[in-house]
């Protein structure tokens, strides 16, 4: 009997396997079969004896895998049918995948190995404290339990048009009366809304002057010797709150779910002060009287400590009329010290060497009771925060010159945490014909490659407002309903009968289940429609100065996004809609040379093979730095006074006294060793 192959040799002999057959089926598919199957009808004979090959192979590997009792394997019929089933294989390949992540830490001594006794034992996912990445468990993903809105004392309206009231009955802490600080304004899409309600209060608050000045920074207690309070009931609020108005800082963090609620849910908040964690069940019928926190979130004399405060302080406003006075946000720290990271899990290992398990922020938060892992997770995002706090406040008040604004870093720090905690939420409305605000197909379009013919424009708005439309009905997210990528594969394909819509919607919601023939008939008449319709590229001619240039601006007015901008995969250059160029007229460097005669005519670099690449540049003069004006993007950009820009600049007056030979600077000559041997003989 042959030896057992050593486990390198097997691993080696399986992915060579693979990748031969990730090769072979790469080429296959880059043949159009259809037509090959039309010259030869070898050919298909061949495929589908193949095909029925690989399916009885790819059901044999699920059945082995599928081997706990609760986990069945799907039955894999024909190659269509894959896509019916692709969520059981996802379980099965999951099951799998927790299974070997188990028996690797028992191996590693992280975990005790479990009894074989009981064959219908349930792996438990890793606890946090195993500090191991892994795959999400399945009973940690989206449920298909009761939605807790439904038993809300403020029932949710979807399709309300009229601006969103804050929700406040009091007003603690107040500068300016409530009734007096409920006003409306027009934002900057042209919205009527209701201000902030403690707008001035945020805005003129000043920070306690131990803000200012370096403090013994105070390590957390023990995560593992201290327990968290679990808030579930009014009485328990109370309790907390009385406890939370003696301290100097609290730390707040929210876990949100927006997969089975049009608007979203704070399923979760967590608070913690130097002494005591709680967790607060914040989907309770009784959630509005969490408004008592404002005696606390608005009170002047308590910092209040979030990382990434943004949205935040949106979600606390719209499901518990909440608001923060005194905010400082570590991540706007995190960013003024020039960190090469900034999110919360960074922080923690960066200050604390705690290795916090992000998986669990893809969980479905309104599971009830809440699982061990769950809240151990939730707990740890605020259990650190106030330590981390006290090491970056004092990093940046040494980092800091107070007497100079530009050089203040804890200055800028609080000013955006400011600016953040005057944010204040906005109900999701769009225009269906133009595609413009908060989930329209605008910029969802701005932000993707490829153009769509009318016929196909046609499709994609009228099935992106059914979506629209039967989210708010079901109180259900827009991705839940239909993923985006399926939105954008039925505007191209436009199936018209059930079968082949059936095929496009895979993996399939219930409510487009329930609702396929009404979604066939709105593909159907949208076609119809589109023949007579506008076309793609007139309509983002005629909202603003280009697609691309409409989608940057659009993205660039949050910083996080700038970087994004650039994401289309088409050369600007190359696209031109209506009578309007994607190349702006002007550039920030060269600024106008680009509309020169010299880019309109025609170069003649002879007929040999001497090819260059010129381009000819303005004079670098003092007045080309200190020039301010972005005149390509009709941005205004502060003018920042450089050293080489000055005239007193050695290299201006060096420059002065030389003679300008050429207005042509070659860049680089092309041509291969020959071309270049034949250029130095001549």
């Amino acid at each position: 009997m042959e030896p057992a192959p050593d486990y390198q040799s097997l691993s080696d002999s399986i992915t060579s396997s693979l990748l031969s057959t990730t090769k072979a089926v790469a080429k296959v598919t880059a043949q159009d079969l259809p037509f090959q199957r039309s010259l030869d009808p070898r050919t298909g004979s061949h495929v589908d004896e193949q095909s029925a090959r690989l399916l009885s192979l790819a059901q044999t590997l699920l059945n082995n895998a599928a081997s706990h009792p609760r986990i069945a394997a799907p039955k894999l019929r024909s190659v269509e049918g894959i896509e019916d089933s692709w969520r059981d294989v996802v379980d099965v390949v999951d099951s799998l995948l927790e299974k070997v992540d188990t028996y690797l830490d028992e191996y590693a001594g992280v975990a005790k190995e479990h009894s074989s006794v009981g064959g219908d034992q349930v792996t438990t996912p890793r606890t946090k404290q195993t500090q191991h990445p892994g795959q999400l468990g399945k009973e940690f993903r989206t449920q298909n339990i009761r939605k807790p809105q439904l038993g809300f004392q403020t029932k949710v309206e979807n399709h309300s048009s009229e601006p969103f009231k804050p929700l406040l009955k009091s007003k603690p802490h107040a500068s300016v009366l409530l009734e007096d600080s409920l006003e409306l304004l027009e934002n900057g899409t042209g919205q009527i809304q209701y201000r902030n309600p403690y707008e001035t209060e945020i805005s003129n608050y000043n920070y306690p002057p131990s803000m200012y000045m370096v403090c013994e920074p105070q390590p957390p207690k023990p995560y593992e010797s201290t327990k968290a309070v679990f808030v579930d009931s009014i009485d328990s609020m109370w309790t907390m709150v009385t406890q939370l108005k003696a301290a100097k800082e609290i730390a707040v963090d929210l876990e949100h779910h927006d997969n089975r609620s049009y608007i979203g849910i704070v399923s979760l908040m967590q608070i913690s002060t130097r002494d005591q964690d709680w967790i607060i069940d914040t989907i309770q019928p009784w959630r509005t009287e969490l408004q008592a926190l404002n005696v606390v979130f608005a009170d002047p004399s308590i910092i209040k400590v979030f990382h990434g405060a943004f949205m935040d302080i949106v979600w606390l406003q719209r499901d518990l009329g909440l608001y923060v006075v005194g905010l400082f946000d570590t991540y706007h720290a995190a960013r003024a010290l020039g960190y090469p990271q900034a999110s919360l899990a960074s922080l923690l290992s960066r200050f604390v060497n705690f290795d916090a398990d992000k998986k669990y922020q893809m969980a479905d938060w309104r599971i009830r009771p809440l699982p061990e892992e769950m809240f151990n997770y939730a707990r740890s995002d605020t259990h650190f925060l106030l330590y981390i706090f006290d090491r970056m406040r004092n990093e940046l008040v040494e980092r800091s010159n107070l007497q100079n604004p530009e050089e203040n870093r804890i200055l800028t720090v609080l000013q955006n945490s400011k600016d953040t905690s005057l944010q204040r939420y906005e109900r999701f409305t769009y225009d269906a014909k133009t595609g413009k605000g908060s989930g329209g197909w605008y910029n969802m379009l701005s932000r993707t490659p490829g153009m769509f013919d009318k016929v196909q424009f046609s499709v994609l708005r009228a099935v992106h407002e059914w979506r629209d439309r039967v989210a708010r009905d079901e109180d259900d997210g827009v991705q839940y309903v239909m993923a985006k990528h399926t939105l954008l594969s039925i505007a191209r394909s436009m199936p018209m009968d059930l079968k082949s819509l059936s095929t496009t919607c895979q993996p399939m919601s219930p409510p487009v289940r329930a609702r396929l023939s009404e979604l066939l008939e709105v593909i159907r008449k949208a076609k119809k429609e589109g023949l007579n319709g506008p076309d793609m590229k007139d309509v983002f001619a005629s909202q603003g100065p280009s697609f691309a240039m409409a989608g940057y601006i659009e993205r660039a007015r949050n910083p996080k996004d700038v970087a994004e901008a650039s994401g289309s995969s088409q050369n600007p250059a190359d696209l031109a809609i209506g009578n309007l160029s994607l190349r702006n007229e002007t550039s920030r460097l060269w600024g106008t040379t680009f509309g020169s005669s010299l880019w309109t005519g025609k170069l003649d670099h002879g007929s040999n093979s001497d090819i260059r690449l010129a381009l000819p540049l303005p004079p670098l003069t003092a007045e080309i730095f200190m020039n301010g004006t972005d005149s390509g993007s009709g941005v205004d950009v502060p003018a920042v006074p450089d050293p080489g820009a000055l005239a007193a600049h050695p290299y201006v007056k060096e420059r002065e006294g030389k003679t300008e030979e050429s207005d042509v600077f070659v860049i680089k000559q092309l041509g291969g060793r020959k071309a270049k041997r034949s250029r130095r003989g001549r």
